[in-house]
């Protein structure tokens, strides 16, 4: 676990209260050095009642009203330790992040355990939206937070926070942790289906495509076009929400293997060309073919597989 010492100005920087200290790789478990406590605004309106009844009393010599004053403080001070206790202890881990495409939302797996005898009530984690929870003692939980992702290649884990305001809702404590959890982030897959490039990596123009599913090689999807027949129809693809398309076969193509290139991939950016090879690679793997990649200082031999779609993927998100 993570036992690193703070300097004295380490301790005192307001970036701890709110983002939390350095990122760490191992399990953290949440000691006073990392839990915080403040009243909430009923806590506060709390404080403000007992002043007024302390005031009463004092103004009316009034015992009553001291003791419900007295009674009230007390409990007042007693909830801090109850709420600073919900979290103190707890030990949490960050899990493995699987891949995901650029725009998707990316799920941070976290475990939470508790070593105590005492169950945990009225938890929260919240990293774009909030989770609540609650953990019975030496029990643990696996929570799953999700972020938004937009730009392809390694997306760090933002500031996790976990608190809790049990039992009265007048305290909340709370600690911000970073872990040094990522997750690769693949390119988006172009919305368009163009043809694969033929065997020697440059565009196919001249291919001829049979209408008929056949023995014929499998090269790529259309627009579907009236008088398609149903065989011919990519349902999968309009499963996904990516219109009605046909698929297009190759009566005659220059070649077993499928090469992937960079330099021969439309587009007018890098993005697009990598969005349109990302889309190749996905329709390759789905067609069962083999096909290699060729980026400008990569290159993947002609494989198929699982592996292998994740290799070509993870050089194109990195490239």
């Amino acid at each position: 676990m993570e036992h690193s010492k703070l300097t004295f100005k380490q301790r005192f920087q307001l970036s701890r209260f709110f983002k939390g200290e350095p990122p760490v790789s191992g399990a953290v478990q949440l000691t006073q050095r990392r839990v915080f406590i403040l009243p909430t605004r009923r806590g506060l309106g709390m404080v403000l009642t007992i002043v007024l009844l302390l005031l009463i009393a004092f103004v009316y010599n009034n015992n009553l009203v001291y003791l419900l004053g007295f009674l009230l403080a007390s409990v007042f001070f007693i909830t801090i330790l109850h709420t600073f206790k919900a979290l103190a202890g707890l030990v949490l881990q960050a899990g493995f992040v699987p891949p995901v495409f650029a725009g998707e939302s990316a799920g941070f797996t976290l475990t939470v355990t508790n070593p105590g005898n005492q169950a945990r009530l009225a938890l929260s984690a919240s990293l774009e939206t909030e989770q609540t929870f609650s953990l019975d003692a030496y029990a643990n939980k696996t929570l799953t937070l999700y972020a938004a992702t937009q730009k392809r290649g390694w997306q760090q884990l933002n500031t996790v926070t976990f608190s809790s305001c049990y039992p009265l809702g007048i305290f909340r404590a709370w600690s911000p942790l970073r872990f040094d959890s990522k997750v690769l982030v693949y390119p988006k897959p172009s919305a368009l289906s163009l043809p694969f490039p033929d065997g020697s990596g440059q565009q196919q123009s001249g291919l001829r495509y049979s209408n008929r599913a056949g023995d014929d090689d499998f090269n790529g999807t259309r627009a579907y076009q009236a008088g398609d027949p149903l065989r011919q129809i990519h349902w999968k693809a309009y499963a996904k929400g990516q219109g009605l398309l046909s698929k297009q076969y190759a009566a005659d193509v220059g070649g077993t293997e499928l090469w992937l290139d960079y330099q021969n991939t439309p587009g007018f950016d890098v993005e697009q060309r990598l969005s349109q090879l990302c889309r190749w690679v996905i329709d390759a793997e789905d067609a069962g073919l083999l096909y290699g990649l060729l980026l400008p200082d990569c290159k993947i031999a002609p494989d198929c597989g699982i592996k292998h779609r994740a290799a070509c993927l993870e050089a194109l998100a990195l490239f």
